[in-house]
């Protein structure tokens, strides 16, 4: 798999929320702890594939064609084979995500509580438009400023406080649509 191909194979990776996160580069530090997260498999290496594209997403805000060739040689696999667990599993994004990535909980509890029209005000609010997004392939959608991304995630384990958010790695429970601006600018603020 030439780099163009992996290149036309990964989403459109560049968004106004590039802004917020460092191009790929391999650093000594970078690859001194894949090193020790590979160490743990003596057996495979190849079984490292989700932890080291755990670090390049810490790191970088997602995962590039670049990074991915990285992780392939790294392991001594082709590229392709990344892009396969890339392309599976929900939790990696293709694309630079915005400062504040929202996942909004779109299962049954949160759907009936309001979830969709959450969705709805979070992109009226930001100014984002998710007309182009679907959810495999795209399904971040960033504000023009890149401070804002909004996702639709899949039970979010509280469906007894529907609806429910996460922005990065902070929770929100029972969040109605009329909590919206109020929510958006408690992390303006940390801007």
């Amino acid at each position: 798999m030439s780099h163009h191909t992996l290149e036309e194979s990964v989403a459109s990776h560049e968004t106004p929320g590039s802004q917020f996160y460092p191009p790929f580069a391999i650093s000594q530090a970078l690859e001194a702890e894949a090193d020790e997260r590979i160490s743990h498999y003596p057996e495979s290496k190849r079984a490292a594939t989700l932890p080291l594209l755990h670090i390049v997403q810490h790191h970088f805000g997602y995962i590039s064609a670049p990074s991915i060739e990285w992780v392939a040689a790294k392991l001594s696999i082709e590229p392709i084979k990344v892009l396969e667990v890339v392309s599976f599993y929900p939790g990696f994004r293709q694309s630079a995500p915005g400062k504040f990535h929202i996942r909004v909980c779109r299962t049954l509890s949160c759907a009936m509580g309001g979830s969709y029209e959450l969705m709805d005000r979070l992109c009226e609010l930001t100014g984002i438009d998710r007309s182009a997004s679907d959810s495999h392939h795209h399904p971040i959608s960033v504000s023009p400023c890149g401070k804002f991304s909004v996702e639709f995630a899949e039970c979010l384990a509280s469906c007894g406080s529907a609806p429910v958010c996460m922005v990065n790695d902070d929770f929100h429970e029972a969040v109605a649509p009329a909590k919206a601006e109020a929510l958006l600018a408690s992390y303006t603020a940390k801007a």
